[in-house]
């Protein structure tokens, strides 16, 4: 049984994570992914941040969503295997789910399903294309939220097929660039945004045709955090992955495990760090 904090006070009144799979900080800038760099202007933002080991995309989002190293959540395939069943421990979705918020997830690859127990998701959809997934989640901020977390897959195939920070991969990035756009527009005309907080990250980078190890390629991760009581400017606090569920955890108000190796981002919002020692999730098994 997971042992929690005290619940905190709400300080954002909806939360949005965004993940473009594969990801490097460089290929930001390289794209360009435009709607992106002016989201930083007003963010406080990482471009060193470190996913887990192994750097692969469905343990990496899991240490995401779940706030824990691969240790404790148990995660360690990467294809969709249904017999494995799901994620141990206590995610955010589940934290949300038992407020009674409504939680939301869209994603680009159905592997992603084991993340979080269904139970815990209002609505999941999983689609392949980042348009389809684009206007989805559009359509889904229309209809009220308050935890979604929406997944691109462009970037992470393209850099599969055709190499990482070349001009295919540069190319879906900037797509799914105006896809960002797409999501950003639905919050702005449904006036969620001023009360949104969006945090847009990914789960690993890349070298060559693959990702998984330990490069600092394959590890390093962009984290941007945008919205209420958020500071902009670069941060210069350690982020892990880990960090992104318990920031999401704690602006929401909600009671955050004792278990979890990740904390919250406080820097973001001018706040002092606790004396933390943080859990690296950079080890295998």
């Amino acid at each position: 049984m997971a042992t929690v904090t005290p619940v905190p006070h709400q300080l954002a009144e909806r939360v949005l994570i965004i993940s473009f799979d594969g990801l490097m900080p460089g290929a930001i800038g390289k794209a360009p992914m435009t709607e992106l760099i002016t989201l930083m202007e007003n963010s406080a933002y990482s471009l060193s941040a470190q996913t887990i080991l192994p750097s692969s995309t469905l343990p990496s989002h899991t240490s995401m969503l779940t706030g824990l190293c691969p240790a404790k959540h148990g995660v360690y395939w990467n294809d969709y295997v249904p017999e494995n069943g799901y994620a141990l421990g206590v995610n955010v979705f589940d934290l949300a789910h038992a407020a009674g918020l409504r939680t939301v997830m869209v994603v680009g690859k159905e592997k992603l399903r084991q993340i979080v127990r269904p139970e815990s998701t209002d609505v999941f959809i999983y689609k392949e294309a980042d348009s389809s997934i684009g206007n989805v989640a559009a359509r889904e901020i229309k209809d009220g939220f308050d935890l979604m977390f929406v997944h691109f897959p462009g970037g992470d195939i393209s850099g599969h097929e055709w190499g990482w920070m070349g001009g295919v991969q540069m190319y879906s990035f900037r797509e799914e660039d105006k896809y960002l756009a797409q999501i950003l527009a639905a919050l702005d005309e449904s006036g969620l945004r001023p009360g949104t907080l969006i945090i847009v990250t990914a789960d690993h980078g890349g070298y060559g045709h693959s990702h998984g190890g330990e490069l600092p390629q394959e590890t390093t991760i962009p984290w941007i955090v945008s919205g209420p009581g958020v500071i902009p400017g670069p941060l210069t606090s350690f982020i892990q992955t880990t960090d992104t569920a318990a920031t999401a955890a704690y602006m929401l108000g909600l009671p955050l495990p004792a278990e979890w190796d990740g904390i919250p981002v406080y820097e973001a919002f001018g706040e002092p760090t606790p004396l933390h020692i943080p859990a690296i999730c950079l080890q295998t098994r």
